[in-house]
């Protein structure tokens, strides 16, 4: 897709963004649509975000069971779509939308039909994604994107952040699992004043976001060259992760930083916080922009 200054390409497995530029430059870490996508990158997860811890939940009374798929830490993680081929609904030279179908079943409740509606303008890459309960029981619903967004050429280490969130999800560090809320004040996750991340190694999710007069909550990442890279969403995404995606040595490391809105914070199917539930014949839509500055 291409609009103004703006380029996009969006790949049928996971309705994934493979890559977004402005004026030539990255706004994400991208990778080959021809290979496996790395790290979920880009992906949409649904119906739930980030973890279920051992893949469990009870729901109407039954325990489910889902797929475990994050090796070392025996959770569920990212939904049920990020790896399947979803189908092209509309494609033009600034738009496009992909469908995908999820069946009842690998511990899912009911089936949902979910729609990624991306478009390009002179404002930036938006993507709007509604799911909609196509099944005959309610279901337990969450949703996020999963971009790494890329400020410049300096190294992460060197970015300045900005994103309003009063609390973060203190979490077990072996599992990543939830323990407690925790206010940012004084700790290092406060980045309600712009500063450098340097060498803090963040895995969290955050709320108590800031909005502003439009509803909305936004992060911004600057490069010291002074370019910059944003995003922006409205308020049915009360949670954001931030990652700094640390990886061991000899893979790539810290290449982009993770920004996920979320519409729950992760083991919502356990704890209930936020979780969307979608009675039968009924949708969801939440949408976000990634944006140059």
């Amino acid at each position: 897709m291409t609009s103004g200054d703006y380029t996009a390409g969006i790949t049928a497995r996971g309705a994934a963004i493979a890559q977004l530029r402005h004026r030539g430059r990255d706004l994400v870490v991208p990778f080959d649509p021809a290979l496996p996508i790395p790290d979920y990158r880009g992906i949409i997860a649904a119906p739930w975000p980030n973890r279920v811890a051992d893949g469990a939940y009870r729901w109407k009374g039954v325990v489910q069971h889902l797929p475990l798929n994050e090796p070392g830490r025996d959770n569920a993680l990212h939904g049920l779509v990020f790896d399947r081929l979803w189908e092209m609904e509309t494609h033009d030279a600034e738009s496009l939308t992909l469908r995908c179908r999820v069946d009842a079943a690998n511990g899912y409740p009911s089936s949902l039909a979910v729609a990624a509606e991306y478009r390009l303008d002179a404002d930036g890459l938006h993507c709007t994604v509604t799911a909609t309960n196509t099944g005959m029981a309610a279901a337990p619903y969450g949703v996020c994107p999963h971009p790494y967004l890329v400020a410049g050429p300096a190294p992460l280490d060197d970015w300045t952040l900005h994103v309003d969130a009063g609390s973060f999800l203190n979490v077990t560090p072996d599992r990543l699992l939830p323990v407690a809320l925790q206010p940012v004040d004084g700790h290092v996750f406060d980045f309600r004043t712009p500063r450098s991340i340097g060498a803090t190694e963040i895995d969290h999710a955050f709320t108590h976001l800031a909005l502003d007069g439009t509803g909305e909550s936004r992060l911004m990442l600057t490069d010291p060259s002074g370019s910059s890279v944003g995003m922006r969403w409205d308020a049915s995404c009360p949670w954001l992760q931030i990652h700094t995606a640390d990886k061991p040595a000899p893979s790539a490391n810290r290449l982009g930083l993770a920004v996920e809105p979320m519409t729950c914070p992760p083991d919502a199917f356990n704890s209930g916080t936020d979780l969307i539930i979608l009675a039968p014949g009924t949708r969801h839509s939440t949408w976000w922009t990634i944006f140059a500055r």
